[in-house]
């Protein structure tokens, strides 16, 4: 079983360092107690296409709704272990911790080359979540051949990450989602393992099953900032903020069902011989992303600016939410979803 994180040294912020290092260690313990819970069969998150997918997209939900960057940092670990089944990776030991670290913004990145005595990576990876409490990960780097998925391992929760791999400090201060400890972090010939071939990870069908997940999560996130105005309904009647937790409803209840159903398709076709993965993820993802936005204007409209001055955990549910539903590129995601519908997957992938 792991032990509590202590508070992660290097984690620099705006606010001095001291609450945002409170949210990583807060998210860092509830992850690294989900990780264990798996291990000794207490959680169960099946992997997607197993039969049983709307179970696991009920697990990221619930984590999501008790916090939500507990739950980016689930999701990792859980896309983690479904893309090394996946790809026939090495499987995930107990007492293990993985992160998927695949962002690729503008900029320099990763460079992996191969040589005597196996592939290194070097360069620089944004938006690492869990850079103090994951022990591993999986990270895309460019090599020779092209774009390609690897196993590292990071040496985290030591004070100093694995060698030649550290975070940067002053790379994270975030507000919204800090406890996600998502800084940048400089690879220095760290040896990594392959994990499939050229353009696996984006070409499997899991991709856009995993994508579906962060969907889940996001609706986790809604559903807590949906509380505040359940409880103001429950406790008086109010024709405004009824309207208002109807509307929630309305859209809450969308959500959750599209996610069943999409999580039924799965199921049904887990290897994505209809070709209808990528269409699928597009469409979940930019309805709940939708859902997310309209939750979050209602609640606050219903409530005004007291919960957000006076109650930590929804001021911190709405600030979270704000951030991770961004993972949706919002008007570029609808692009690829419009060309994707109207010309096939040629022009709109």
């Amino acid at each position: 079983m792991h032990d509590a994180i202590p508070l992660p040294a290097g984690v620099e912020t705006s606010d001095g360092g001291g609450a945002t290092a409170l949210a990583v260690r807060r998210a860092a313990d509830r992850f690294t107690r989900f990780v264990d819970g798996l291990t000794a069969g207490t959680v169960e998150a099946p992997l997607p296409g197993g039969g049983r997918t709307s179970a696991r997209f009920d697990v990221l939900s619930a984590v999501a709704e008790d916090d939500l960057c507990a739950a980016r940092l689930a999701e990792g670990h859980l896309d983690a272990v479904a893309i090394l089944a996946e790809l026939d990776g090495d499987p995930v030991a107990p007492g293990q911790y993985w992160g998927v670290w695949a962002a690729e913004p503008p900029g320099s990145g990763l460079t992996a080359t191969r040589g005597p005595d196996g592939w290194v990576l070097n360069g620089l990876k944004q938006y690492c979540s869990g850079a103090h409490s994951c022990t591993h990960a999986l990270v895309t780097a460019t090599a020779e051949d092209g774009r390609r998925l690897f196993a590292v391992r990071t040496g985290a929760p030591e004070v100093e990450a694995g060698p030649g791999c550290a975070p940067v400090p002053g790379t994270w201060r975030a507000i919204g989602m800090a406890g996600s400890d998502s800084p940048d972090i400089r690879f220095t010939d760290v040896p990594a393992t392959p994990v499939g071939g050229v353009e696996a990870y984006l070409r499997r069908p899991g991709f856009h099953h995993g994508g579906v997940g962060v969907a889940a999560c996001w609706y986790g996130g809604a559903r807590a900032v949906a509380r505040v105005l359940f409880t103001r309904a429950e406790q008086r009647a109010d024709p405004f903020t009824d309207a208002h937790a109807g509307a929630v409803d309305l859209r809450l209840y969308t959500a959750g069902t599209v996610l069943r159903r999409a999580a039924e398709e799965i199921d049904l076709d887990p290897l994505d011989k209809a070709g209808t993965a990528g269409l699928r993820a597009l469409r979940v993802r930019a309805l709940v992303a939708e859902v997310c936005s309209e939750v979050l204007d209602h609640v606050g409209r219903a409530t005004g600016a007291g919960p957000l001055c006076h109650d930590e955990r929804h001021a911190r549910a709405v600030t979270d939410l704000g951030v991770y539903v961004r993972q949706h590129h919002a008007e570029r995601d609808l692009a690829a979803l419009g060309g994707l519908v109207a010309r096939g997957p040629e022009d709109g992938r």
